[in-house]
Protein backbone atom coordinates (compact mmCIF):
# COMPACT_ATOMS: atom_id res chain seq x y z
CA UNK A 1 0.00 0.00 0.00
CA UNK A 2 1.05 3.43 -1.11
CA UNK A 3 2.37 5.93 1.85
CA UNK A 4 -0.13 8.39 2.77
CA UNK A 5 1.38 12.22 2.51
CA UNK A 6 1.60 13.45 5.73
CA UNK A 7 -0.55 17.43 6.28
CA UNK A 8 -0.27 18.48 9.89
CA UNK A 9 -2.76 20.98 11.14
CA UNK A 10 -2.78 23.47 13.89
CA UNK A 11 -5.90 23.37 15.62
CA UNK A 12 -8.98 20.92 16.08
CA UNK A 13 -11.91 22.57 16.95
CA UNK A 14 -15.11 22.46 14.68
CA UNK A 15 -13.51 24.13 11.41
CA UNK A 16 -10.71 22.68 11.67
CA UNK A 17 -12.39 19.48 12.15
CA UNK A 18 -14.25 19.80 8.44
CA UNK A 19 -10.70 19.79 6.95
CA UNK A 20 -8.86 16.89 8.76
CA UNK A 21 -12.22 14.67 7.30
CA UNK A 22 -11.92 16.17 3.95
CA UNK A 23 -8.37 15.83 3.90
CA UNK A 24 -8.56 11.62 5.32
CA UNK A 25 -11.26 11.23 3.07
CA UNK A 26 -9.33 12.52 0.37
CA UNK A 27 -5.83 9.92 1.23
CA UNK A 28 -3.67 11.97 3.33
CA UNK A 29 -2.22 11.06 6.75
CA UNK A 30 -3.18 14.18 9.02
CA UNK A 31 -2.01 14.87 12.29
CA UNK A 32 -3.77 18.06 13.86
CA UNK A 33 -1.83 19.81 16.83
CA UNK A 34 -3.89 20.95 20.12
CA UNK A 35 -3.37 23.01 23.11
CA UNK A 36 -3.42 21.36 26.36
CA UNK A 37 -7.06 22.92 27.38
CA UNK A 38 -8.89 23.39 23.91
CA UNK A 39 -11.66 25.91 24.07
CA UNK A 40 -14.07 24.66 21.48
CA UNK A 41 -17.57 25.87 21.72
CA UNK A 42 -19.11 23.33 18.70
CA UNK A 43 -17.76 20.64 21.21
CA UNK A 44 -19.57 17.44 19.63
CA UNK A 45 -17.81 17.78 15.82
CA UNK A 46 -14.49 19.35 17.37
CA UNK A 47 -11.67 16.50 17.24
CA UNK A 48 -9.89 18.91 19.72
CA UNK A 49 -12.13 17.10 22.38
CA UNK A 50 -9.96 13.98 21.87
CA UNK A 51 -7.38 16.18 24.46
CA UNK A 52 -10.07 15.95 27.64
CA UNK A 53 -11.39 12.28 26.27
CA UNK A 54 -8.32 10.15 24.63
CA UNK A 55 -10.93 9.97 21.38
CA UNK A 56 -13.65 11.43 19.83
CA UNK A 57 -15.46 10.74 17.39
CA UNK A 58 -17.39 13.22 14.24
CA UNK A 59 -19.54 11.47 12.14
CA UNK A 60 -18.10 8.34 10.79
CA UNK A 61 -14.45 8.85 11.83
CA UNK A 62 -12.87 8.89 15.81
CA UNK A 63 -9.78 10.85 15.78
CA UNK A 64 -7.26 9.25 18.95
CA UNK A 65 -4.73 11.43 20.96
CA UNK A 66 -1.30 10.25 20.78
CA UNK A 67 1.33 10.53 23.32
CA UNK A 68 3.97 11.32 21.22
CA UNK A 69 4.88 12.13 17.65
CA UNK A 70 5.80 8.67 16.69
CA UNK A 71 2.49 7.53 17.91
CA UNK A 72 0.69 9.97 16.16
CA UNK A 73 2.85 9.50 12.66
CA UNK A 74 1.46 6.03 12.81
CA UNK A 75 -1.60 6.72 13.82
CA UNK A 76 -2.20 8.72 10.77
CA UNK A 77 -0.68 6.52 8.57
CA UNK A 78 -3.35 4.44 9.29
CA UNK A 79 -5.94 6.90 8.32
CA UNK A 80 -6.75 7.30 11.72
CA UNK A 81 -7.16 11.11 12.82
CA UNK A 82 -4.28 11.49 15.30
CA UNK A 83 -4.24 14.33 17.97
CA UNK A 84 -1.36 15.35 19.22
CA UNK A 85 -0.72 18.02 22.21
CA UNK A 86 1.79 20.31 20.82
CA UNK A 87 0.37 24.14 20.83
CA UNK A 88 3.62 25.39 20.12
CA UNK A 89 4.32 23.16 17.07
CA UNK A 90 7.66 21.82 18.40
CA UNK A 91 7.06 18.58 16.61
CA UNK A 92 6.77 19.40 13.35
CA UNK A 93 10.15 19.88 12.56
CA UNK A 94 10.84 16.21 13.54
CA UNK A 95 7.54 15.08 11.60
CA UNK A 96 8.73 16.78 8.39
CA UNK A 97 5.05 17.10 7.19
CA UNK A 98 4.55 17.44 2.87
CA UNK A 99 2.62 20.95 3.98
CA UNK A 100 0.93 22.75 7.42
CA UNK A 101 -2.63 23.80 7.66
CA UNK A 102 -3.27 26.70 10.19
CA UNK A 103 -6.11 26.12 10.88
CA UNK A 104 -6.49 27.48 14.84
CA UNK A 105 -8.59 30.64 13.89
CA UNK A 106 -7.29 32.94 16.35
CA UNK A 107 -7.58 36.38 14.09
CA UNK A 108 -3.64 36.65 14.23
CA UNK A 109 -0.65 34.66 13.53
CA UNK A 110 0.94 32.50 16.63
CA UNK A 111 4.12 31.48 14.63
CA UNK A 112 3.09 29.50 11.85
CA UNK A 113 5.60 30.20 8.68
CA UNK A 114 6.90 29.42 5.30
CA UNK A 115 9.80 27.40 6.50
CA UNK A 116 7.77 24.95 8.40
CA UNK A 117 6.97 22.78 5.75
CA UNK A 118 7.28 22.74 1.52
CA UNK A 119 4.06 23.99 1.38
CA UNK A 120 2.04 25.66 3.96
CA UNK A 121 -1.80 27.40 3.94
CA UNK A 122 -3.98 29.48 6.74
CA UNK A 123 -7.62 29.82 7.33
CA UNK A 124 -8.72 33.69 7.81
CA UNK A 125 -7.34 36.65 8.74
CA UNK A 126 -3.81 37.17 10.25
CA UNK A 127 -2.03 35.98 7.40
CA UNK A 128 -0.36 37.18 4.15
CA UNK A 129 -0.48 34.90 1.41
CA UNK A 130 3.34 35.12 -0.14
CA UNK A 131 5.10 36.61 3.06
CA UNK A 132 3.54 34.32 6.47
CA UNK A 133 2.13 31.07 4.00
CA UNK A 134 1.89 29.95 0.62
CA UNK A 135 -2.42 30.39 0.61
CA UNK A 136 -4.98 32.05 2.81
CA UNK A 137 -8.29 30.50 2.73
CA UNK A 138 -10.85 33.16 2.79
CA UNK A 139 -13.29 31.97 6.03
CA UNK A 140 -16.29 34.99 6.04
CA UNK A 141 -19.21 34.10 5.10
CA UNK A 142 -20.38 35.02 1.51
CA UNK A 143 -19.64 34.86 -2.39
CA UNK A 144 -15.97 34.60 -1.21
CA UNK A 145 -15.95 31.64 1.22
CA UNK A 146 -13.63 29.00 0.52
CA UNK A 147 -11.83 31.47 -1.98
CA UNK A 148 -7.84 30.76 -2.20
CA UNK A 149 -5.71 33.68 -1.75
CA UNK A 150 -2.21 33.89 -3.06
CA UNK A 151 -1.24 37.69 -2.34
CA UNK A 152 -2.77 39.27 0.38
CA UNK A 153 -5.08 38.93 2.97
CA UNK A 154 -7.82 37.25 4.18
CA UNK A 155 -11.09 39.67 4.78
CA UNK A 156 -10.21 41.23 8.38
CA UNK A 157 -12.34 40.08 11.61
CA UNK A 158 -15.52 42.22 12.32
CA UNK A 159 -16.34 40.19 15.32
CA UNK A 160 -20.15 39.67 13.74
CA UNK A 161 -20.97 35.63 13.03
CA UNK A 162 -23.35 35.27 9.69
CA UNK A 163 -26.68 35.22 9.83
CA UNK A 164 -28.88 32.55 9.82
CA UNK A 165 -33.14 32.44 9.88
CA UNK A 166 -32.42 36.51 10.52
CA UNK A 167 -30.28 36.42 13.62
CA UNK A 168 -26.28 37.29 13.67
CA UNK A 169 -24.87 39.16 16.44
CA UNK A 170 -27.57 37.27 18.62
CA UNK A 171 -26.74 33.86 17.81
CA UNK A 172 -23.41 34.21 19.99
CA UNK A 173 -23.43 34.54 23.42
CA UNK A 174 -20.14 36.23 25.53
CA UNK A 175 -18.95 35.40 29.09
CA UNK A 176 -20.59 37.84 31.01
CA UNK A 177 -17.84 37.79 33.91
CA UNK A 178 -14.67 35.77 34.21
CA UNK A 179 -14.53 32.65 36.47
CA UNK A 180 -15.41 28.79 36.14
CA UNK A 181 -18.53 27.62 33.83
CA UNK A 182 -20.96 25.48 35.41
CA UNK A 183 -23.51 23.97 32.50
CA UNK A 184 -27.11 23.87 33.17
CA UNK A 185 -27.83 22.70 29.62
CA UNK A 186 -26.49 20.42 27.04
CA UNK A 187 -25.78 20.85 23.36
CA UNK A 188 -28.96 20.17 21.33
CA UNK A 189 -31.10 21.15 23.96
CA UNK A 190 -34.00 23.54 22.84
CA UNK A 191 -34.04 26.59 24.61
CA UNK A 192 -36.03 29.34 25.35
CA UNK A 193 -34.98 33.21 24.57
CA UNK A 194 -33.83 34.30 28.46
CA UNK A 195 -33.20 31.31 29.56
CA UNK A 196 -30.41 30.21 32.09
CA UNK A 197 -28.03 27.68 30.24
CA UNK A 198 -25.05 27.88 33.01
CA UNK A 199 -23.82 30.19 35.74
CA UNK A 200 -20.13 31.18 36.32
CA UNK A 201 -18.75 30.75 39.65
CA UNK A 202 -16.30 33.77 39.88
CA UNK A 203 -14.44 32.45 42.63
CA UNK A 204 -12.63 29.48 40.26
CA UNK A 205 -10.72 28.16 43.34
CA UNK A 206 -13.89 27.73 45.98
CA UNK A 207 -14.84 24.77 46.37
CA UNK A 208 -17.95 23.58 44.49
CA UNK A 209 -21.27 23.87 44.86
CA UNK A 210 -23.80 21.02 45.25
CA UNK A 211 -26.31 22.58 42.49
CA UNK A 212 -24.35 25.48 40.77
CA UNK A 213 -27.17 26.36 38.68
CA UNK A 214 -29.01 27.41 42.05
CA UNK A 215 -25.85 28.86 43.60
CA UNK A 216 -26.43 32.65 44.57
CA UNK A 217 -23.18 33.55 44.41
CA UNK A 218 -23.20 32.70 40.51
CA UNK A 219 -23.20 34.63 37.42
CA UNK A 220 -25.88 33.70 35.45
CA UNK A 221 -25.92 33.25 31.62
CA UNK A 222 -28.96 33.69 29.54
CA UNK A 223 -29.69 32.55 26.14
CA UNK A 224 -30.29 35.33 23.82
CA UNK A 225 -32.82 33.98 21.32
CA UNK A 226 -35.04 30.86 21.03
CA UNK A 227 -33.10 27.80 19.44
CA UNK A 228 -31.05 25.21 19.60
CA UNK A 229 -28.12 25.08 22.02
CA UNK A 230 -25.94 24.32 19.35
CA UNK A 231 -22.54 25.06 20.74
CA UNK A 232 -21.55 24.89 24.78
CA UNK A 233 -18.07 25.28 26.06
CA UNK A 234 -16.86 22.27 28.40
CA UNK A 235 -18.21 22.08 32.17
CA UNK A 236 -15.62 23.65 34.39
CA UNK A 237 -13.80 25.25 31.74
CA UNK A 238 -12.21 28.76 33.08
CA UNK A 239 -13.70 31.60 31.04
CA UNK A 240 -12.60 35.70 31.13
CA UNK A 241 -15.49 38.09 30.71
CA UNK A 242 -16.36 38.39 27.06
CA UNK A 243 -15.27 35.07 25.95
CA UNK A 244 -17.40 33.19 23.41
CA UNK A 245 -19.10 30.53 25.64
CA UNK A 246 -21.95 29.47 23.34
CA UNK A 247 -23.74 29.42 20.03
CA UNK A 248 -27.58 29.26 19.37
CA UNK A 249 -29.10 28.08 16.16
CA UNK A 250 -32.90 29.64 15.44
CA UNK A 251 -33.94 26.62 13.66
CA UNK A 252 -35.22 23.99 15.98
CA UNK A 253 -35.93 21.51 13.10
CA UNK A 254 -32.08 21.30 12.45
CA UNK A 255 -31.23 19.30 15.59
CA UNK A 256 -29.07 17.19 13.72
CA UNK A 257 -27.24 19.90 12.63
CA UNK A 258 -25.86 19.70 16.05
CA UNK A 259 -23.86 17.02 15.61
CA UNK A 260 -22.56 17.22 11.69
CA UNK A 261 -19.90 19.21 10.07
CA UNK A 262 -21.21 22.57 8.92
CA UNK A 263 -21.31 24.22 5.62
CA UNK A 264 -19.09 26.57 6.10
CA UNK A 265 -16.63 24.25 7.59
CA UNK A 266 -16.84 21.67 4.56
CA UNK A 267 -16.35 24.77 2.25
CA UNK A 268 -13.16 25.67 3.67
CA UNK A 269 -12.18 22.35 3.82
CA UNK A 270 -12.81 22.22 -0.03
CA UNK A 271 -10.10 25.55 -0.31
CA UNK A 272 -7.76 23.54 1.87
CA UNK A 273 -7.96 20.53 -0.47
CA UNK A 274 -7.67 22.32 -3.91
CA UNK A 275 -4.76 24.05 -2.34
CA UNK A 276 -3.01 21.45 -1.74
CA UNK A 277 -3.90 19.20 -5.33
CA UNK A 278 -2.92 22.85 -6.99
CA UNK A 279 0.64 22.48 -5.50
CA UNK A 280 0.94 19.05 -6.10
CA UNK A 281 0.90 17.65 -2.34
CA UNK A 282 -1.07 14.44 -3.92
CA UNK A 283 -2.16 12.43 -0.93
Amino acid sequence: MRERTLVIVRGAGDLATGTIVRLIKSGYAVIALETEAPAAIRRTVAFSEAVYHGEQRVEDLCAVLAQSAQEAKDLAAKGIPAILVDPTGESIGLLRPAAVVDAILAKKNLGTNRAMAPFTVALGPGFAAGRDVDVVIETKRGHDLGRLIYEGEAAPNTGVPGVISGYGAQRVIHAPAAGMLRACSQIADEVKQGAVIAVIEPDSQAEKMSDACEGTRAVPVYTSLTGLLRGLIRDGYPVTKGMKIADIDPRIEEHDNCFKISDKARCIAGGVLEALLHAQVLP
